[in-house]
């Protein structure tokens, strides 16, 4: 959980204790009908609070009034996590859209990917893998297609010219077989074409090179404005200067053990020869 998230989920949660007033925990828990462990959890920010249980609450207490105030205050702590339940609701392409908007307004970008093959590199057909098995994951709606296409569309910024991408991937994103080994063959092909582009600054973090830091959760770098961290309930959108600039260092010192150019494009062969020799 992030410091700035804990800390609006716990100030939401002494508000709630203000509204709570001389009730007591026990109170108020019978006249909602829940168990008391859950008005503590809300309470003391153990617990992030749905709409309906916002809606409930100003009403158990007896302050209907206070409900637009308390779901603002949950969107403002939203703005923050943006869960894959809802976002995916309508499917992975307006998630893809939203992205978008992002990339065009920013001028340098970096990442860091230990899981996978960032997804401004992927291939159509390992996109739509990836995809798969999102949509499994999280039971939504299957409209791959759509957000293969909206991903290959993205993809034309990398030769615009006015962007520069600096990615980092750990070894292991190359070996991952969330594709048939045909379709990582062809993926890692691609890998090495994007190896020189004038806008593109891959770099790969070899199996046993020292680290600064565990090579963790996957995350972008959006110029210095916003971080985008992937968890596997949410997305963290995070634009306060602090979480920002923490993201930074963490791209910083994973850097320090990457490869580029020639060493990068030995890692990407060998990990080739091995889904070679499987397809």
């Amino acid at each position: 959980m992030t410091t700035d998230f804990q800390q609006a989920r716990e100030a939401l949660g002494k508000r709630l204790r203000e509204l709570r007033g001389g009730q007591t925990q026990r109170e108020l828990a019978a006249v909602l009908e829940w168990p008391q462990a859950k008005v503590s959890k809300l309470e003391t920010g153990r617990q992030t609070a749905t709409p309906e249980d916002l809606m409930a609450w100003a009403k158990g207490t007896g302050h209907p009034a206070t409900t637009e105030e308390l779901l603002a205050r949950l969107q403002g702590l939203e703005t923050h996590t943006r869960s894959w339940r809802r976002q995916l609701r309508a499917g992975h392409r307006p998630v893809q859209d939203v992205l978008t908007v992002e990339y065009e307004q920013s001028t340098t970008l970096r990442a860091w990917q230990g899981a996978m093959v960032v997804g401004m590199l992927q291939t159509a057909d390992y996109a739509r893998h990836v995809f798969t098995r999102y949509a499994e994951l999280q039971q939504s709606p299957r409209d791959i297609e759509e957000a293969v296409r909206a991903r290959m569309h993205r993809q034309d910024l990398l030769w615009e010219g006015s962007r520069t991408f600096h990615i980092l991937m750990w070894e292991a994103a190359l070996h991952a077989g969330v594709a048939p080994p045909d379709v990582l063959a062809a993926q890692l092909d691609r890998l090495a074409t994007v190896i020189g582009l004038d806008t593109v600054h891959l770099g790969i973090v070899p199996f046993g090179a020292q680290v600064g830091v565990p090579p963790a959760n996957g995350f972008w770098l959006y110029d210095e404005r916003l971080a985008i961290v992937e968890e596997w309930h949410a997305e963290l959108w995070l634009n306060d200067a602090d979480s920002v600039a923490l993201y930074r260092r963490v791209w910083e010192t994973l850097n320090q053990s990457a490869v580029y150019g020639t060493q990068a494009r030995r890692l990407i062969a060998r990990a080739r020869a091995h889904f070679t020799d499987r397809a």
